[in-house]
């Protein structure tokens, strides 16, 4: 009994396979044949859109060579205009649905729309992020090559300590414009660093300015920064317009390594000038508020 039972059950089982696999057989099947189906159909609107061209162009040629026999006879003479036939014909419109209207906008201006959609996106990003973009309370400028302070140090933190909330917005932000200035010409074109400093240089923006002797190459300081001598005439740091870090525990204040701040960088702030995206009197303004947060670096690192 049990191995009529297991017969049994196993027959059915073996019937739920062929079942099974005969459905799935009969979907594939089915499929490819609606396949089969709708290629036969390509094919013959192809074929039927292919012999309508032919007509056409076999029309046109047909006209085109009674036009020119007609033209013939009647250079010579032999019949007036009254009794040409030539005339202008024109083209048969063919009327498109409002659907193919739009596929056939779509078709003829793919590459414009898509670059009018870049354009949209960027637009649309470029007015987000300065909508969204926090305004700094201070900026300072660092000149040279040094990748792990221009990049990597927490210099807009330690600038923000001395900072006042000067925008009202309840936060005290610090921005760095790190600029890899180099005697390297085609390094400093690649990187853009030419034009960057010129415009910063021409703005009220980043008063305060860390530099080492690269800067040399790149401006005169004497004539762009405030001589600092004046002001403290008795600091040991003091060179002219530079406040030098060397014997300074700025390193370590910074997130750094003292061996990461060679002996020739020095933080110093411009003077003021009529320059081309400012006023001497607005740039006056901007000298008097980050003389103050100077003063506080000095007085920290001295």
């Amino acid at each position: 009994m049990k191995n009529k039972d297991n017969n049994k059950d196993t027959t059915q089982s073996n019937d739920k396979v062929h079942i099974t696999g005969s459905v799935f057989s009969n979907r594939k099947e089915a499929e490819r044949k609606r396949s089969e189906a709708e290629k036969a159909r390509e094919a013959e609107y192809e074929k039927e859109m292919e012999l309508r061209r032919r007509q056409r162009e076999e029309e046109h040629d047909k006209r085109l060579m009674e036009e020119r026999r007609e033209l013939l006879r009647l250079k010579q003479g032999l019949i007036d205009e009254s009794e040409s036939t030539i005339h202008e014909e024109k083209e048969e419109q063919i009327e498109l649905t409002f659907a193919q209207k739009i596929g056939n906008f779509f078709y003829h201006n793919a590459w414009w729309l898509g670059f009018a959609v870049i354009g949209v996106i960027f637009v649309s990003w470029f007015t987000i992020s300065m909508i969204l973009k926090p305004r700094p309370d201070v900026s300072v400028m660092i000149i040279g090559t040094n990748y792990e302070f221009g990049e990597n140090s927490q210099l807009d933190e330690y600038i923000a300590g001395f900072s006042e909330d000067y925008n009202g917005n309840g936060k005290i932000l610090a921005s760095v414009y790190y600029l890899p200035y180099s005697d390297n010409n085609t390094s400093n074109y690649a990187g853009a660093v030419d034009t960057r400093l010129s415009a910063l240089m021409q703005s009220d923006d980043a008063m305060i300015v860390f530099g080492n002797d690269d800067i040399i190459s790149a401006l005169t300081p004497e004539d762009v920064f405030a001589d600092l001598s004046e002001l403290y005439p008795d600091n040991p740091h003091i060179n002219k317009y530079a406040f030098m870090l060397k014997g300074t525990d700025f390193a370590e204040k910074v997130g750094l390594s003292p061996s990461d701040i060679t002996d020739d960088w020095f933080v110093a702030i411009r003077q003021p000038h009529r320059l081309m995206y400012t006023s001497k009197e607005e740039m006056q303004e901007k000298f008097d508020r980050d003389m103050v947060i100077l003063d506080r670096i000095i007085k920290d690192l001295t």
